[in-house]
């Protein structure tokens, strides 16, 4: 065995809120991502999605924008045509991310057709530009009656209006268009707005704002910078950043400036003096990756410091087994430390995506694999279940148990989701390799074909792989000039003894098999730094290098800190997070009982779900009969891929499998209710929620299903509960749900309670009033009837 060596020099960095400032940093990332533009990937699990991506989600979106007046919006603006603001006041923002990811894939996909589309659809927005700059459909519309949240006047509700939210995205598409066809027109519009923009904004101005609500401008700020090379823009985007924890000097503004939705909008304290990751999961992992920016382009050690520490709670305390961050339903937003519900998980599609963009620019700060390690469970598993396998139905949260009231959806009222999964996906390639002087770094394990420019002249690079299926990976190196160069291969966290870094999840069992390393066929002893094998020769053209890294099934325990997980365990091979679904199962999962010691088999799959390798055992199921004695029965566990849920119907789903009978969910014994078929006037939550047998334990409860009317307020609804045969009532038990103060849903202002008789409606006969209260159950005993429906009406 040949030993390749490296002399390394180690900067140990302490890792408190106090740590200590370094030198100050170079004035850019020391590592350099190799451009999605050099990389074309040859695989079969990825370039199928791409391609998906650019035939039908890109165009999708653009219809769906169409259809939902968001492109009317811009032609009614400039004057195109007539009519008024349809729709919410972010909605630019998502024609924006479509023409985002539209740019990347004409940069690796050029298409006349596209590519007029866009040229169209820019015009429109520079028509819907307002002389000196500003541009926001939602105003310019009908200044003197704006909608809801978009503030009096140009400016003056920053916190809720989007306003530079929406135009930031509108940078990032202008540079993306601009890079990928040499085209000027949408970045003359970015950059008329960001010169309104640093004219009206900055020190010594006269006009008193708030912070932008939702973070975004800062990170179009730095790609109009990084374009122009004009550092008014770097510095505004600084000062944006700065500006935050100042509340209570801008008297202007009362919404936030006494306190409250400071922590939701990250402007609870100065952002380099932050330590923990709070509020809005999408807004501070933006507000994060501005932030490792502005260290990176500025040198500012500062910044540096606060984002590694709040990556770091993160990690040990914040971080889904999937990727996924903002634990909580309400406010989409992170939870207490170790608050990481799996029902009631929120994991926004959005946010995955942030946290991808956070962890790339780290490890371009760092140069460390540990946050490419998070990047890619966010990517496989967290990001890659919020879109469907046919690039036309979106998840919007991504929980890690569903009772079978989740699906994805064609669109939503609020569409960021779609728009980012349409923007992201072609600037996949563009995270697979990165570049530091001579070393070149190997992230992802995808099949591709690259050229790369390093220091020595031209790099040609030929990647062949069947992950993240199998472990072994080829590499072909075809250097121009025989060079002395160095290799950096990623070597997984979840090839070792973790499945990411952090301190929140660990492997119960160690793989038998170790990780090869060989070159030119030679079997090679690897030096690891930083997460690489680090190999260091002089390369001739035609050299291999085969890297295996073992997959057996890992089984995985959690923090004892995460109430939800105690005694349970979950399952990954490689990258990829594993779940039960109920049409494998039965119908049912939520009811497993697993054996600690259980052994699974392997099956590949290549005809279902796209082709996917599923993992079959043995457990059991559990029940309870009429007198609540716990029945175990022995059944098969049958699991897919986390990322593959949700497409074969709606029903239960399941990651986390209790090996204590303490932490197991005993199915109950069946009740009028849970038996019966609900519907509804109108569903906006889950509709399984109103027979699912959970017993809230508040009325604010976030971590059970619920059902509600929202945004109906004011109107007159029903609920219906359909049974199989007639049935004897004589008791209805409501649990009202109400998210006050901070939420929109209250209890009723009164309810009324109908049985079906003849097929006609008649009240229930009861003693005294119908009772409406929070925190407990509303119980109203009834002159008892036999119907085969029962209708409860809520005035709301």
């Amino acid at each position: 065995m040949k030993k390749v060596l490296l002399f390394l020099s180690i900067i140990l960095l302490s890792g408190s809120c106090s740590r200590k400032s370094e030198s100050p940093l170079s004035s850019d990332y020391p590592v350099k991502p190799v451009s999605f533009k050099n990389v074309r990937l040859t695989d079969h699990f990825w370039l199928p999605r791409l391609e998906t991506n650019r035939k039908v989600t890109i165009p999708y979106d653009f219809k769906k924008c169409e259809e939902t007046n968001r492109i009317d919006n811009f032609s009614i603006a400039g004057g195109v045509k007539k009519g008024s603001f349809k729709g919410i006041r972010y909605n630019d923002s998502d024609v924006f991310k479509v023409m985002e990811g539209a740019a990347y894939s004409l940069s690796t996909f050029p298409d006349e057709q596209l590519e007029t589309y866009m040229d169209r659809l820019i015009g429109l927005v520079a028509a819907a530009q307002e002389d000196d700059g500003y541009l926001y459909t939602a105003r310019t519309i009908n200044p003197d009656t704006v909608i809801s949240n978009a503030g009096e006047k140009r400016w003056s509700l920053l916190k809720q209006s989007h306003e530079l939210y929406n135009i930031g995205h509108m940078y990032e598409a202008a540079v993306a268009y601009y890079e990928a066809t040499g085209k000027r027109n949408l970045l003359e519009v970015a950059l008329k707005s960001a010169d309104l923009v640093c004219r009206v904004f900055g020190p010594n101005k006269d006009q008193l704002h708030d912070v932008p609500g939702h973070q975004e401008i800062e990170i179009g700020l730095v790609k109009l910078y990084r374009v122009t090379g004009k550092r008014k823009y770097l510095d505004m985007a600084k000062y944006f950043l700065d500006q935050r924890g100042n509340a209570k000097i801008r008297t202007l503004y009362t919404y936030g400036a006494d306190g409250s939705n400071l922590t939701y909008t990250q402007d609870h304290m100065p952002v380099v003096n932050q330590c923990t990751a709070e509020g809005h999961a999408v807004r501070a992992a933006y507000m994060y990756t501005g932030m490792a920016d502005i260290a990176a382009l500025t040198g500012d050690v500062a910044y540096k410091n606060a984002v590694e520490i709040i990556w770091e709670n993160v990690v040990d305390k914040k971080l889904y087994i999937t990727g996924g961050i903002g634990a909580m339903h309400s406010g989409e937003a992170f939870g207490p430390d170790y608050f990481l519900p799996n029902l009631s998980a929120y994991n926004e599609t959005c946010a995955a995506i942030a946290n991808i963009f956070w962890n790339q620019r780290m490890f371009l700060l760092s140069g460390d694999a540990k946050y490419i390690d998070v990047l890619e469970r966010t990517l496989y598993n967290g990001f890659l279940s919020g879109v469907s396998l046919d690039g036309d139905r979106f998840f919007y949260p991504n929980p890690l148990e569903s009772d079978g009231s989740h699906q994805r959806s064609p669109w939503f009222d609020c569409s960021c989701c779609p728009t980012n999964v349409a923007r992201f996906l072609p600037s996949l390639p563009g995270y697979i390799y990165a570049q530091k002087e001579n070393q070149l770094f190997v992230n992802l394990y995808i099949g591709n074909r690259a050229e790369i420019n390093m220091d020595f002249g031209k790099l040609n690079i030929i990647q062949s792989t069947n992950y993240p299926w199998d472990g072994t990976i080829d590499i072909e190196l075809n250097p121009e000039v025989q060079k002395s160069f160095t290799v950096m291969l990623r070597i997984p966290s979840w090839a070792g003894d973790q499945p990411f870094p952090g301190d929140l999840y660990r492997f119960q069992n160690e793989p038998e098999e170790k990780i090869l390393l060989k070159i030119n066929g030679e079997l090679v002893e690897t030096v690891i730094y930083h997460g690489y094998a680090v190999i260091v020769k002089e390369w001739l053209p035609g050299d291999k290098i085969q890297l295996k890294l073992p997959m057996p099934v890992r089984k995985i325990v959690a923090h004892k800190m995460i109430e939800d997980d105690m005694d349970k365990m979950a399952f990954s091979r490689g990258p990829l997070v594993y779940c039960a679904e109920g049409i494998d199962n039965g119908g049912k999962v939520r009811n497993f009982l697993i054996d600690k010691e259980l052994d699974f088999e392997l099956l590949n799959q290549p005809t279902l779900l796209h082709g996917i390798h599923t993992m079959h055992s043995n457990a059991y199921s559990v029940s309870m009969d009429s007198k609540s004695n716990v029945i175990k029965k022995e059944q098969k566990l049958n699991l897919i891929p986390y990322y593959a849920w949700a497409h074969r119907g709606n029903g239960e789903m399941m990651v986390w499998f209790p090996y204590d009978e303490k932490a197991a969910r005993a199915l109950p014994p069946p009740t009028i209710a849970s038996e019966s078929s609900p519907s509804a006037s109108y569903v906006y939550d889950q509709i399984l929620a109103l027979n699912d047998q959970r017993i809230p334990k508040k009325s604010n409860d976030q971590e059970i299903p619920r059902f509600t009317f929202w945004n109906h307020k004011g109107s007159k609804e029903w609920v219906r509960y359909d049974f199989k045969d007639a049935m004897e009532i004589s008791y209805i038990h409501v649990y009202w749900f109400d998210d006050g103060p901070d939420g929109g849903c209250r209890i009723p202002k009164n309810w009324k309670a109908w049985y079906l008789e003849n097929g006609k409606w008649n009240e229930v006969k009861k003693n005294g009033q119908y009772p409406v209260f929070k925190d407990g159950m509303n119980t109203i005993e009834i002159a008892p009837v036999k119907t085969k429906s029962i209708k409860l009406e809520i005035e709301l």
